[in-house]
């Protein structure tokens, strides 16, 4: 195979690396890497794949050693990146959702507002974001670099810290106070600029972008099928909270229809007898992978 037809593709190391995972095999694509490792394994003869640190992915497709990446927002604004950003793909290491970069000072900490920090000392691994963060906030404080244990550093060896949180259960257990948000990120699909331009590039990047954002949308949802009376169909119809509307479909007896939609999960187990109340039949639920509008 010809080296043109070769997407070099970086995915992130690290805390992302298990759920970027997950979510490829979900989109279709089977990656497996030994624990020493950087470069995977994938199903896919068109992909060379590489494994770096998210805090690195985006310098790394500007300069055009990856075709395309995934990395949070966070990054490509920290290291100034010029990247072409083709989708985002909001998940994280514990959630479907975005992160924040967070101001927190220690619980019975005087601070209230970053106007407080006023020529304090401020730790954390975004030096450029939290720089750009206290200029817009008209503040002067000194920005260290944090090297890793940032949640620690309060008070002995920084007043306040910026830090990434999920939950913010890791800042509590450390007896840290959020005062305020500094920048909400989320995972991105970026693309070298160059790499774009080219049709073959461009077609494939857009193909795994199509399957990983319908293996995300597909996060936490099911398909639900079952047999119903076509004189209870009303009421049935109103019981289900379709994604759109339920696919009805009749069966080979002409009183008896099928229903077949996709629900939330987490309502399965509220709304199944509800339905075989109401004279649902052969109720089926199944996982989905993908949905793709």
């Amino acid at each position: 195979m010809s080296n043109d037809k070769i997407l070099k593709l970086g995915l992130p190391k690290g805390s992302l690396q298990e759920s970027t995972f997950s979510l490829f095999q979900k989109a279709g694509y089977s990656i497996s890497v030994s624990s020493r490792s950087y470069f995977p394994s994938v199903e896919d003869n068109e992909l060379k794949v590489m494994l770096v640190r998210a805090q690195e992915m985006a310098r790394y497709v500007e300069l055009g050693t990856f075709d395309a990446g995934l990395t949070g927002k966070d990054w490509i604004i920290e290291t100034n990146s010029d990247v072409t950003e083709v989708a985002e793909l909001v998940y994280a290491k514990q959630s479907m959702r975005p992160v924040r970069w967070v101001l927190a000072v220690q619980e019975d900490s005087p601070f209230k507002t970053v106007k407080d920090l006023q020529g304090k000392r401020i730790s954390t691994e975004v030096v450029n974001i939290t720089k750009q963060y206290l200029k817009k906030h008209g503040v002067e404080a000194s920005v260290e670099f944090s090297w890793g244990a940032t949640e620690v550093k309060v008070p002995e060896l920084a007043d306040a810290i910026v830090e990434v949180t999920e939950t913010g259960s890791s800042l509590r257990a450390n007896h840290l106070r959020i005062i305020d948000t500094v920048l909400e990120s989320s995972t991105r699909f970026i693309a070298n600029k160059e790499a774009y331009k080219d049709s073959w590039k461009k077609e494939k990047i857009e193909t795994i972008s199509l399957l990983l954002k319908g293996a995300i949308a597909a996060e936490g949802k099911v398909g639900l099928k079952m047999n119903i009376k076509k004189s209870d169909l009303p009421k049935i119809i109103g019981i289900i909270p379709a994604l759109r509307r339920p696919t009805v479909s009749p069966l080979y007896d002409d009183e008896w229809v099928a229903i077949e939609t996709i629900i939330d999960e987490r309502v399965v187990r509220i709304i199944v007898p509800e339905l075989k109340r109401n004279g649902a039949e052969g109720i089926i639920e199944y996982p989905l992978n993908k949905i793709v509008p």
